[in-house]
């Protein structure tokens, strides 16, 4: 299939090679700077603001020079801002008038859309919003995990489409469109469903450590006691996880989703003895998940707040 075909007749705009620019090198800046130089682009400089920055920026992106981004946005053919949302409109209103018109500048936040990048459209640069649905670690297994996930595209045209697209593909990522109004939506949706993920796992290990404490002096008999919560919980969670994706709200178990309302008191009344913050999230998450089964009725009581 020919690029014209592929991408509805608008030609692959994508070069085989192009000169980056990345603004800053936090954990997803390098990543994506690292990916975009696997498949052959070129990371020519990076702004690195902090120390770690330009730790993380010499060892995974060793050939880039360390430049101020006003510099970074007057030479690159493809710009790259992966600030945190609160910078990218400051950022966006600096760079716009030094930025040559003929580059692509896209950003990486996943809540906003093509429109905050409206200044670098109006100078005649082509804009896409890039937003890997991944969660980056600091680590160079970041890079690896950008070809597994999918890239939220958002764009002001057709043309900012096919760049999001072309270039989503050639990392090995999957392009997704989402329409600029429905970006918060996502990301909200996204947020909910990975940092609100492991929270629940980091409170449940909290719990865990406090249940299997009279043995953490010794071993287990299946290895180590340091450890020991991960191991037990990680099978469950992994398994629960791949349930929840595969079958949906029909994988849904346990006490609050049977509408068993002795059971789900006495978790709370343990919880609480362990952490009152912890006991609250089980509460509020018990209640959705016995609405969901439609068991809520026989826990009214039981999940009143205190």
């Amino acid at each position: 299939m020919s690029a014209e075909a592929e991408f509805g007749g608008i030609p692959n705009p994508a070069p085989a090679r192009l000169s980056v620019g990345v603004v800053s090198a936090g954990r997803v800046g390098t990543a994506l700077g690292e990916a975009l130089e696997r498949v052959g682009h070129v990371v020519s400089a990076v702004s690195a603001p902090s120390s770690r920055s330009a730790e993380r920026a010499a060892g995974r992106l060793p050939e880039a020079r360390i430049a101020a981004p006003s510099d970074i946005a007057a030479r690159a053919e493809l710009l790259v801002l992966a600030v945190p949302d609160t910078e990218l409109d400051r950022l966006v209103v600096q760079l716009a008038p030094r930025t040559n018109p003929s580059a692509i500048v896209l950003h990486t936040s996943g809540a906003g859309g093509a429109g905050v990048l409206a200044p670098f459209a109006e100078r005649g640069c082509t804009t896409v919003a890039f937003h890997p649905a991944m969660t980056f670690a600091d680590s160079p297994e970041d890079t690896d995990r950008i070809a597994a996930a999918c890239v939220g595209v958002t764009a002001a045209d057709e043309v900012g489409f096919a760049v999001g697209q072309a270039l989503a593909i050639e990392l090995g990522a999957e392009p997704v469109r989402v329409a600029e109004t429905r970006r918060p939506l996502y990301h909200a949706a996204l947020a909910h469903g990975a940092n609100h993920l492991q929270t629940v796992v980091a409170d449940a290990l909290a719990a865990l450590t406090v249940a299997l404490d009279d043995g953490a002096h010794q071993d287990s008999v299946g290895g180590p006691a340091e450890g020991l919560s991960e191991r037990v919980l990680g099978p469950l969670a992994r398994a629960a996880l791949e349930n929840a994706l595969r079958s949906g709200p029909a994988a849904l178990t346990g006490p609050a989703a049977r509408g068993d309302a002795d059971t789900v008191a006495r978790h709370l009344a343990a919880l609480a003895a362990v952490d009152t913050d912890i006991a609250a999230a089980y509460r509020a998450q018990s209640r959705r998940a016995a609405s969901t089964s439609g068991n809520l009725s026989a826990l009214d009581t039981v999940l009143k707040e205190d």
